[in-house]
């Protein structure tokens, strides 16, 4: 499997086949004489702005802090909780009992609540 191609950037799906974020970020754990891990997938904002240039992801994650959801960073999923690489990445977690739909969450409560109709 080319994990690159295979796996950046695909839509992450709880079990319920809910969808919570694209996958942003893939960490791998380097041990001493062992060959790499594939350990965690991230997901976040600030994941996604720190590929694209690292001032970037310092000034999403400084942005979020201050005003966004108070979670500036990534939402890792660890490798053994992920069940099926297709189209989707399925991992063996619930959305909403996960911090990966924390933004969603936030401006549910802050913003569309407020709107009318939007309760």
């Amino acid at each position: 499997m080319d994990v690159i191609r295979d796996v950046l950037d695909n839509q992450l799906v709880d079990r319920n086949q809910r969808k919570m974020g694209k996958v942003d970020g893939i960490v791998i754990e380097l041990r001493d004489n062992q060959p790499p891990r594939l350990a965690y997938l991230e997901t976040g904002a600030t994941t996604l702005a720190r590929r694209l240039h690292p001032r970037l992801g310092r000034w999403i994650a400084a942005w979020q802090s201050k005003w966004g959801a108070k979670r500036s960073e990534p939402v890792r999923i660890p490798w053994s909780k992920i069940r099926d690489i297709g189209i989707d990445v399925e991992v063996d977690l619930d959305a909403e009992e996960s911090p990966a739909l924390a933004y969603e969450q936030w401006l549910r409560e802050t913003v569309v609540k407020r709107i009318p109709g939007g309760r």
